[in-house]
């Protein structure tokens, strides 16, 4: 059979990325149009079809599907190889593109800065939101996130120190409604709610002594804005559940306290995941020694 054509892989790879053949066209410089003849040209290379198209949705089909996974990891070492030819030693090119929370950034973005300040051939595409992404199916290289919401099928490597979340108010708060003693006090206690990123409202989370609890909590805000939940806090509005590297000033300050300590232990921490079926590009490797380095200082 012939070689696939190589426009025709990245066309094709666009498309399954973006899920549209326009937003593949801006993302290749390209048209609609051209970006369409080259993924019916590499459908007929290749024998199968790789889309399901409607006026109204686009997906792959199941072949398709394993066809362009496979791609994208060929491609992927096509790349790298180039890049290792090319470059010199200790020379990193190309580019990566990263998908962090935003709450992860307070711990990578000095140290990718001064990765990028080592390595100045290199481009760092870093996309911070809160929503879990498929980095796979949306072109990323890597994520970061929470080392418990990083999926079971992923690669990951530290990238922070152990964190903790907090339960905070302010001192009036407490005298006012009763500090809580138990986190099911917490239930009848005015709480700042944390929504997650498909809306709904999170359940608090607790361990102590190899005892878990998750306590539903209400109270006169909910938001996904850690800055907002502080800022609620501070004016007294009720029980606030946050990282603690947030509310260290506050609680320096005295201005909120602390409850519930004993039920707050730390946990692992945020970590860079990628798949584990993909090359690792030598830029990522290094990349992820330095986040981990970074830990210690």
């Amino acid at each position: 059979m012939e070689l696939p054509r190589l426009e025709g892989i990245e066309a094709a790879l666009a498309v399954w990325r973006q899920n549209s053949f326009r937003a593949a066209a801006h993302a290749l410089n390209s048209s609609p149009s051209a970006v369409s003849r080259a993924v019916l040209a590499l459908e007929g290379q290749v024998g199968i079809r790789l889309f399901h198209r409607t006026t109204r949705s686009l997906a792959p089909t199941e072949a398709g599907r394993i066809f362009l996974e496979r791609a994208d990891t060929a491609l992927a070492l096509l790349r790298e190889a180039a890049a290792d030819a090319a470059d010199t030693p200790g020379t990193l090119r190309g580019a990566l593109r990263i998908n962090a929370s935003t709450a992860a950034l307070n711990f990578v973005s000095a140290p990718v800065t001064a990765f990028l300040g080592r390595h100045p051939s290199l481009r760092i595409e870093l996309v911070a939101e809160d929503r879990l992404a498929d980095i796979v199916s949306e072109g990323f290289d890597a994520g970061i996130r929470l080392a418990e919401a990083v999926p079971q099928d992923m690669i990951a490597w530290p990238c922070s120190p152990p964190l903790r979340f907090v339960v905070v108010a302010t001192p009036e708060c407490i005298a006012r409604h009763g500090e809580p003693r138990t986190p099911s006090d917490l239930a009848t206690r005015p709480c700042i709610g944390r929504r997650l990123g498909n809306s709904r409202l999170y359940r608090w989370e607790f361990e102590h002594l190899g005892r878990e609890e998750r306590v539903t909590v209400s109270g006169p805000l909910a938001t996904d804005h850690e800055a907002l939940m502080l800022d609620a806090a501070r004016a007294g509005l009720g029980f606030a559940y946050v990282r603690s590297w947030i509310a260290e000033p506050d609680l320096a300050a005295g201005t909120l306290q602390e409850v519930l300590r004993e039920w707050t232990p730390a946990h692992p921490g945020f970590r860079l995941f990628l798949p584990g079926h993909r090359h690792v590009p030598r830029a990522l490797r290094m990349l992820g020694a330095a986040l981990r380095d970074n830990i210690g200082t």
